[in-house]
């Protein structure tokens, strides 16, 4: 019998941070947020998350932003 068993990414999802300020460039509003879970498949079903990866993106200096760098700023519009 043959397994198929791997990892995929999920569907990534987006969320603008309004009135939050870049911290490189100083821009207001330019911060994109984007979560993406990565999940265990099994016969191409997804069975459980493993990780899921976190960061924003200046669309005016092109920054990016790692979960482990995001200012209380960051966070707060986060959980808005």
């Amino acid at each position: 019998m043959i397994l198929f068993f791997g990892t995929r990414p999920g569907k990534k999802e987006t969320k603008v941070l309004n009135h939050v300020s870049c911290s490189h460039c100083g821009q207001i509003g330019t911060l994109t947020a984007v979560a993406q879970p990565n999940y265990a498949h099994l016969f191409w079903i997804p069975l459980f998350t493993i990780n899921n990866i976190r960061y924003a993106e200046c669309s005016h200096c092109k920054k990016v932003y790692y979960k482990e760098e995001f200012t209380p700023e960051m966070e707060r519009a986060l959980s808005q």
